[in-house]
């Protein structure tokens, strides 16, 4: 699933592997917390951060982004923008030195490089909803 350049910022690197594991325990119908124990090679700390603030949040953060996807279920959602929402919610209501705008840039850049044609569109407008929300 891997696309990035070897000289990201580690945060986008950061939210990408994260991403990539909550995906891989959606799909496989596991925790999140076992997909990052499971890895042989130990979990950078800012992804574990993000993978279980995501997982420990989850109810929270799936209520807040079905109250802002006007016409769209969380369940109805593609897994990847599902997750890309889940961990730009997460930044947005836990990670205050992060600014809004960079938050929003990341998951919209994640969604066109690995969801569907429409999502960069889609993610935008329910995290800028949510953003004037809770910020």
């Amino acid at each position: 699933m891997s696309r990035r350049s070897g000289g990201d910022d580690p945060r986008s690197v950061a939210r990408e592997s994260a991403l990539t594991h909550l995906y891989e325990a959606e799909t496989k119908a596991i925790s999140a917390r076992e997909v990052v124990e499971a890895q042989v090679v130990p979990v950078d700390r800012a992804v574990r951060d993000l993978v279980f603030g995501v997982s420990d949040n989850r109810a929270a953060l799936d209520e807040l982004i079905s109250t802002h996807s006007t016409g769209w279920s969380i369940e109805r959602m593609p897994d990847l923008d599902r997750n890309i929402l889940r961990i730009a919610t997460f930044e947005l209501m836990q990670r205050e030195e992060t600014p809004t705008a960079v938050i929003l840039d990341e998951a919209v850049e994640l969604a066109k490089r690995f969801s569907t044609d429409d999502s960069g569109r889609f993610v935008n407008g329910v995290l800028a909803a949510i953003a004037a929300r809770v910020r």
